[in-house]
């Protein structure tokens, strides 16, 4: 049992350190991922002679490998536990991050050139070799980057699991999932300028380097709550409230074994979860990866001028306020009716999935408002925050189903398996994006009255906007009612 840390008999709070911890490591790791998409049009393409293929080919191979290593970095984090788990994991990924500023010098190298410049001057056959060197340099990057990053969530779900009664693990998922939106709101005032003044070398380094910097605070500050000296009995009771609740104690034991891995594909619940994965993972990663690009392509708005990082900053602005009070919701519902968690999650989501429909209207309404230049930009991507902001209050949700279904021994590696379906979704995407965007713009490929490149973006929104609602019928089919898996 922990030492009372208050002589007054008050509850500690030191769970919140631990998720302000979580959220911190979920913006790094955001941070990481953006720097690609918002120096790759403007900076990268021009010097590598690449194109909506290339990138969309690096994106997919990004998300396929994550997903695969999503699989076993589950398993990885059970095996190592929470704290060592994470700490391998973002040194992984950290390294990775800044392993992408010597893609230059690799394939100046590999094509006997001697700078930035010579590579941008280059034609014909030459230009086709430096794509193809430099997108492959860029994929080895991107493998480690990916490695490292298919840990975080397994991990940051088992510390939520860990530190946080099952009322609380929406909310406390929907905080630390929001630094995911931090991450993405940050990058745009902070990516562009550091590679329009410093190089595009310089955004990877530096945003690479605060990966290092989290490892040094965690290494202090995480211990499993009974073992915490930061935790005191009261907070130690209310977070084991779930096991006071249950009132089996014969069964606490079994709650932290591990299901066999090929177990887990038996259940139904996990089926569910990697269904929900399935379809909307890859709906956040395209937003993500793609709108500095539809940005560009639409509007000519660059990221690093004002009215593109205004623009971008906005969006995510108004996906982290919003998200953070999505996972609040179930806990309403548990309040007010006394649904039981998985209930009220399911609810919750079904009203988060209807909200992503608002999708349909950007490219329509962005074209309505033509007339006002790039300023009618500010369509488009306020309704696009409207179905990323869904998104996040969704995927809190959805992380939180996993606490209420299976044991805590299993919560990892469940995670993982439903990430790897959520990268294989987002692989798809990613690479049908950039497949569509290439030829779309070659063919001038007409679609409901858009022409051209636009034609081919609004084919990927259509699918973005219905892809929660097929997931949640999805999931409903396979869960219909609360059953908690037991051992």
């Amino acid at each position: 049992m922990s030492n009372l840390s208050n002589t007054k008999g008050k509850m500690t709070n030191y769970r919140w350190t631990i998720c302000a911890m979580l959220f911190f490591a979920t913006t790094i790791n955001y941070l990481d991922r953006q720097v690609l998409s918002l120096t790759w049009d403007e900076f990268i393409k021009p010097e590598f002679h690449w194109d909506e293929n290339h990138y969309g080919t690096i994106t997919s191979f990004f998300s396929i490998f994550y997903a695969i290593c999503m699989l076993f970095a589950g398993r990885f984090v059970e095996w190592m536990g929470t704290k060592k788990g994470f700490l391998w994991s973002i040194g992984v990924w950290s390294v990775g991050a800044c392993l992408h500023a010597v893609c230059g010098l690799v394939t100046e190298s590999w094509v006997g050139m001697h700078s930035a410049a010579e590579l941008a001057a280059a034609t014909g056959d030459v230009a086709v070799l430096i794509a193809t060197v430099s997108m492959w340099a860029f994929l080895v990057a991107r493998a480690i980057l990916a490695l490292g990053e298919a840990g975080n969530f397994p991990a940051a779900i088992k510390a939520t699991a860990e530190y946080f009664p099952k009322r609380d693990r929406a909310f406390s998922t929907s905080i630390f999932n929001s630094g995911a939106s931090i991450g993405a709101l940050f990058a745009p005032l902070t990516i562009p300028p550091l590679a329009k003044y410093f190089g595009w070398e310089m955004a990877f380094i530096v945003i690479g380097a605060l990966g290092f910097i989290w490892m040094a605070f965690w290494v202090f500050v995480y211990d499993k709550p009974e073992k915490s000296k930061h935790v005191n009995a009261l907070e130690l009771e209310y977070i084991e409230q779930d096991k006071h609740e249950e009132k089996q104690p014969a069964k606490e034991e079994t709650a932290e074994k591990k299901i066999p891995f090929l177990k887990c594909f038996t259940f139904k619940q996990t089926w569910a979860f990697v269904a929900g994965k399935f379809m909307t993972d890859g709906v956040w990663w395209f937003f993500l990866f793609w709108t500095p690009s539809y940005l560009s392509t639409q509007f000519g708005i660059k990221t690093s001028e004002g009215l593109g990082m205004a623009l971008i900053f906005t969006l995510y602005a108004i996906v982290t306020v919003l998200s953070i009070y999505g996972g609040k919701l179930p806990t309403i519902f548990i309040n007010r009716s006394g649904q039981n968690p998985y209930a009220a999650r399911m609810k919750a989501m079904l009203i988060f999935a209807f909200f992503p429909l608002a999708v349909l209207l950007a490219q329509p309404l962005g074209m309505q408002f033509a007339h006002l230049g790039k300023h009618a930009a500010w369509i488009p991507v306020l309704l696009i925050s409207i179905g990323c902001a869904a998104h996040q209050a969704w995927s809190a949700n959805l992380f939180s189903t996993i606490g209420d279904m299976f044991p805590k021994g299993a919560i990892a590696t469940i995670t993982g398996i439903g990430g790897m379906a959520g990268g294989i979704g987002s692989m798809i995407i990613q690479k049908s994006a950039g497949a569509l965007f290439v030829y779309a713009g070659d063919t001038n490929m007409t679609f409901f009255g858009f022409e051209g490149k636009p034609a081919g973006y609004f084919i990927i929104f259509c699918f973005c906007a219905v892809a929660y609602l097929i997931g949640w019928v999805i999931m409903k089919a396979l869960v219909p009612k609360y059953k908690p898996i037991t051992i």
